[in-house]
């Protein structure tokens, strides 16, 4: 099937399909590629209509419902599997270089943060906005420096090595987001900050890192 065939298609199981996009955990949706998590989030979790969806993705109505055919197809796929994977375990250096980063971060020693990114690193501040480069993600923790609602710790979301991120001036302490880093030896190559998209968190396995 072409991805001009993909404008025909009506699917009658949209209603089914948004239900187990809102039950899925963020382990189910990182296994869909970039395209097709944006689609189905946008359409079937926080309800834009395709039109909608094209506007704010800037791809063609074609390409739209491919990538939500098939991610809404492969997250059906996810939920037939078993639900509860062990969380890996974090060899020596990983360990160390996301420890370091938390502990850096914590310190609001944001220079020193800002040296462990690499040239062509990106970001992206989910539901908010997305930076390429070092000059212009450098600019992403001067917005950490300026606020004091935070504290982060190392620790896993639904299995995946994430930052976690507290209010400490909250009494309950709960987790209120995450971070996901991805390196490149010793560099930083991609930051995936869910600040802003508590959602994500809804049903999701959290745990801390211990030590």
């Amino acid at each position: 099937m072409t991805e001009t065939d993909m404008t025909t298609i009506e699917d009658p199981s949209g209603s089914a399909d948004s239900r187990l996009a809102a039950a899925a955990g963020l382990r189910s949706f990182m296994q869909l590629s970039v395209a097709q998590r944006s689609v189905v989030i946008l359409v079937d979790v926080l309800g834009l209509s395709l039109h909608e969806t094209c506007e704010v993705t800037g791809a063609t109505l074609a390409a739209t419902k491919a990538a939500l055919h098939r991610g809404r197809a492969q997250l059906r796929l996810l939920a037939s599997q078993p639900e509860h994977i062990a969380a890996p375990r974090l060899d020596a250096d990983d360990e160390r270089r996301l420890r370091r980063y938390v502990d850096l971060f914590n310190a609001r020693d944001f220079d020193a943060v800002r040296a462990l990114i690499a040239e062509d690193v990106q970001l992206e501040l989910v539901s908010r906005l997305r930076m390429r480069g070092e000059a212009e993600v450098s600019t992403y923790f001067g917005n950490y420096e300026r606020i004091s609602d935070w504290a982060l710790s190392p620790g896993f979301v639904d299995g995946r090595p994430a930052i976690l991120i507290r209010n400490p001036q909250e009494p309950d302490g709960a987790v209120r987001g995450f971070m996901l880093v991805e390196w490149r030896d010793e560099r930083v190559v991609q930051i995936r900050d869910f600040r802003y998209a508590p959602w994500c968190l809804i049903d999701a396995e959290i745990s801390t890192m211990e030590g």
